[in-house]
């Protein structure tokens, strides 16, 4: 099974320069669905969302091979503290 907290962090950590202020949380996980929240440092917001959202677009699209392989779907928001 997967853990897709690890995976998450595992995407974003290496592009923000406050590792330490990512916070990765489950708001929920009903019928095989899978809705997380990360919230980094308003300044690595941009690193994260990248130029016209293409950094997020890639790291869902790693987010919904993965979820797809254990047959459920998820939703990542990105947010600033």
């Amino acid at each position: 099974m997967i853990n897709f907290e690890e995976l998450i962090k595992s995407l974003i950590l290496p592009l923000v320069a406050y590792p330490n202020e990512v916070i990765v949380t489950c708001s929920s996980e009903e019928d095989g669905n899978l809705d997380f929240q990360v919230k980094v440092n308003s300044n690595d917001l941009g690193r994260v969302i990248g130029k016209n959202g293409m950094i997020a677009k890639a790291i869902r699209t790693v987010l919904y091979a993965a979820a797809s392989k254990e047959g459920k779907k998820i939703h990542l928001d990105i947010d600033a503290k």
